[in-house]
């Protein structure tokens, strides 16, 4: 097995360099990562290949002898950068998987913005059938671009691929300042839009945790996933016939209600909610699909997710670093 990673260097990039590469089952694995503009770190069986993925010379280059492709490279609302990225870079890499004589498996990760996270409504529970409803900006129409030419590669060459659609990707101490309402805060939404400086201030102060009410008035109900969970599921499904040509939702069983985060937090920190309205609408990324067909269980539920983030410790060393905003 030769991988070929892009991305290598992001969240879920070394996340799952780190599981792969310890796997027994993948002792022989080796590892080529097309990086960019950060490095990793040397190990064994690990290889980087320096440049743009929009070089079509250097990802012909890239793509000698690999069987596997892992395709995570991103980029947030950058126009000039998302067409080099999302379809130069997309493009180049499934036409060298289209022509290569390894008949390489190409794995997306892709995002739920293609279905529009917490700004398009649905009527029901939204499965890998929904229809794509990106919501405004450069990055979900990216999303809906990779997924569909993906697709269309499988339509017209036949190509053994799976897009693995993955909400916000949570790790350590992401999800404790998720709630913030200092300028720590990791993501969104943009208080200031929602509430005054003012009231931010104090919510601050006071050690305030946020309950989003959606449009409905209810208290919203957003998709998360930990990025082990994400992991676990792109080590599931290496050659695996059932993944073959296929979208997966990879999400937590329950979307993260912020009600319930803000009692759970009352109960066990002592920490208080407020209400903040916003025209959000509450959704449920389906995973029936990943946990039946390809036996994928995540294991974070709410306590979990909560728990471990507020819990966790940062070394001196492991500063908290913020690559993209939410």
């Amino acid at each position: 097995m030769l991988a070929l990673v892009t991305g290598a260097t992001g969240k879920v990039g070394q996340a799952f360099l780190a599981r792969l590469l310890d796997d027994e089952r993948f002792a022989e694995a080796r590892v080529r990562a097309l990086c960019h503009n950060r490095t990793l770190p040397e190990r064994d069986r690990l290889a980087t290949i320096r440049g743009s993925i929009a070089d079509p010379d250097l990802v012909s280059r890239a793509m000698e002898g690999v069987t596997h492709v892992f395709h995570m490279a991103t980029v947030k609302e950058s126009p000039g950068a998302f067409i080099d990225v999302s379809i130069k870079g997309m493009y180049g890499l499934l036409e060298a998987v289209r022509l290569s004589p390894q008949n390489p498996q190409f794995v997306l990760i892709g995002g739920d913005c293609s279905v529009g996270h917490i700004f398009q409504a649905y009527d029901g529970p939204v499965t890998e059938e929904s229809p794509r409803r990106p919501y405004p900006g450069v990055y979900a129409l990216s999303k809906v671009i990779e997924e569909v030419m993906l697709e269309s590669y499988f339509a017209q060459y036949g190509i053994n691929g799976v897009t693995l659609r993955a909400p916000w990707i949570m790790e350590k101490d992401d999800f404790r300042y998720v709630l913030s309402f200092g300028d720590d805060q990791f993501g969104g939404p943009a208080w200031e839009t929602l509430i005054s400086p003012a009231q931010r201030r104090m919510y601050e102060k006071n050690h305030n945790v946020p309950i989003l009410i959606d449009a409905d008035g209810q208290p919203l109900k957003r998709n998360f996933v930990h990025v082990s969970d994400l992991v676990e599921a792109m080590i599931a499904v290496i050659d695996n016939p059932a993944a073959s040509q296929q979208l997966f939702n990879i999400a937590m069983t329950e979307p993260v209600d912020y009600g319930a985060v803000a009692t759970y937090l009352e109960r066990t920190r002592g920490l208080r909610g407020v209400r903040i309205e916003t025209d959000f609408r509450s959704n449920r990324l389906d995973n029936t699909k990943a946990r039946e067909r390809l036996g994928w269980e995540p294991a974070y539920d709410l306590t979990k997710l909560i728990d471990e983030a507020f819990d966790y410790q940062r070394a001196t060393d492991d500063v908290r670093k913020i690559w993209y905003v939410g």
